[in-house]
């Protein structure tokens, strides 16, 4: 019963925290690991998948900060719905999280353990897109093993174009 009250505790204040954030912002214990600083957000969408990339303007560098790629076979990805991140669709993982610091190889982060994405809003090439996310990551021993992310993201979702060969625009 204690453990359930821990959890219920947790989730109230990354809720909390959530609420407080601004339009495209990062939190969570991923801080740790790396800053979490924003300066913009790229938002992607196909048929295939939905990506939000949140960037830091690091001097004359811009940083990849986390770019989240959620795989939407199976989903019907409308406004309003609330997506699981954690799992595998039918080629492989749900969901891709990736860190970037320019200067520094790739860090892909593990495995989603447990999250949920929010879409508010949009979600479609050419709308305005709103929502938000938290998550937690397998504690692999891995970068980010263990730690948590959450975010909010708003902007326009731009064509990914890769279902018909294209790259975009």
């Amino acid at each position: 019963m204690r453990a359930v009250v821990v959890v219920v505790a947790a989730s109230a204040g990354v809720l909390a925290g959530l609420g407080c954030m601004g339009d495209n912002s990062l939190g969570g214990s991923m801080s740790e690991v790396f800053p979490l600083n924003v300066s913009f957000v790229d938002i992607l969408r196909n048929d295939q998948a939905f990506q939000v990339s949140y960037y830091n303007n690091n001097g004359n560098d811009v940083d990849l900060v986390a770019q989240i790629v959620i795989a939407l076979d199976g989903l019907n990805f409308q406004p309003g719905g609330d997506f699981p991140l954690q799992g595998e669709d039918d080629a492989g993982q749900r969901t891709s999280v990736l860190h970037l610091a320019a200067g520094s190889p790739p860090e892909p982060l593990p495995d989603v353990s447990l999250g949920d994405l929010q879409l508010n809003q949009g979600g479609n090439v050419g709308e305005f897109t709103s929502g938000n996310f938290s998550m937690s990551f397998v504690a692999d021993g891995g970068f980010g093993g263990g730690r948590t992310l959450y975010g909010n993201f708003s902007g326009q979702a731009q064509d990914a174009g890769y279902g018909d060969g294209t790259w975009p625009q």
